[in-house]
């Protein structure tokens, strides 16, 4: 049963490295298909399109349930049962009939794309196909029709990630990222900068591993601003000569080479702080309120900007409760 409220956030290493999940908001019904050398990957969807990136969100709850678990001393299993309306507030979703009715959706894609692929060891090749998870059951209100609660068997392939603890901790604001794109983004960094200090990657082989079917000059225009809103939990992105730079945030603004001039770097417990005085707003959308405002000042020196961002938001707040 799922009942960590506080569970840290947990993924999957393996799907943090490759690109199965869609970005689209449109039924993808493509098969995908990703070769390295002599190994590959197919990621085969159902009728219904390719599992979004959205709908990772009950894997990555999953996960981060089931680790929290464990450390607690319980022993793991590919059997969950969930409560609905708690994971919906756990991944940052309202609760609306429409929320309900979009965890059916993201289940039936979830239990209909399969992957396949191919293992070569001594001398021999294995195939192998799995689900990102085995089957699932809900449980509906008969008076509101909203979903109760609901179970979900983990395919094997998930579960010996968790089993293994091959997994990696995930920012909180990882659910306050809305764009597929920012979301992938930060999957990646996680997985390759992770805490070094830099990581570099080419813009190409970026948009490869995003799994993204932009042309390129939508992907490099959706990285530079990316870049310039600097809102990326743990690292600072920058972007010069089409090769893409990841900067771990905490090791601070003069190890990373980051200009003075540069959006100002903001405390993860300052976002808490602004979600305070500032309860009805996406703290995310305020933050880059406050950056356009900052630079169309011409980027004057701030002595605190924790303390400047959180009296920004106190005062929308206050001028404009309701967003």
């Amino acid at each position: 049963m799922c009942d960590v409220a506080d569970a840290v956030l947990k993924d999957d290493m393996a799907s943090m490295e490759h690109p199965f999940f869609s970005l689209s908001k449109k039924p993808e019904t493509n098969i995908r298909r990703y070769q390295n050398g002599d190994n590959w990957i197919e990621v085969v969807p159902s009728v219904k399109g390719l599992a979004t990136i959205y709908d990772k969100d009950i894997l990555i709850y999953c996960i981060s349930q089931l680790i929290a678990k464990m450390n607690q001393g319980y022993p793991p299993s590919p059997y969950i049962k969930i409560i609905a309306k708690e994971l919906l507030i756990f991944t940052n979703r309202s609760v609306g009939g429409k929320d309900y009715n979009a965890l059916v959706d993201a289940l039936n894609r979830l239990d209909g794309t399969r992957i396949r692929t191919n293992v070569k060891t001594g001398g021999e090749t294995e195939y192998e196909g799995f689900g990102l998870i085995e089957s699932y059951k809900l449980r509906r209100s008969d008076k509101t029709g909203r979903i109760l609660e609901f179970s979900v068997k983990l395919s094997d392939w998930v579960f010996r990630s968790i089993e293994k603890k091959e997994v990696l901790t995930l920012h909180r604001d990882y659910f306050r990222l809305h764009k597929p794109i920012e979301r992938r983004i930060y999957e990646i960094a996680r997985k390759h900068c992770g805490k070094q200090d830099v990581w570099r990657i080419s813009l190409e082989l970026l948009k490869i591993k995003c799994g993204s079917h932009s042309h390129i000059k939508g992907f490099r225009h959706d990285i530079k601003k990316l870049a310039e809103g600097n809102y990326l939990p743990d690292y600072l992105v920058s972007l010069e000569k089409d090769v893409v730079t990841f900067n771990n945030r905490s090791i601070g603004l003069s190890h990373a080479n980051i200009s003075l001039n540069s959006f100002p770097i903001l405390d993860t417990e300052t976002y808490n702080d602004a979600r305070i005085v500032a309860p009805t707003y996406d703290i995310y959308y305020l933050e880059k309120e406050w950056h356009n405002w900052w630079c169309e000042s011409g980027k004057p020196a701030l002595h605190s900007p924790d303390k400047a961002f959180i009296a920004f938001c106190a005062n929308r707040y206050k001028n404009k409760p309701n967003p």
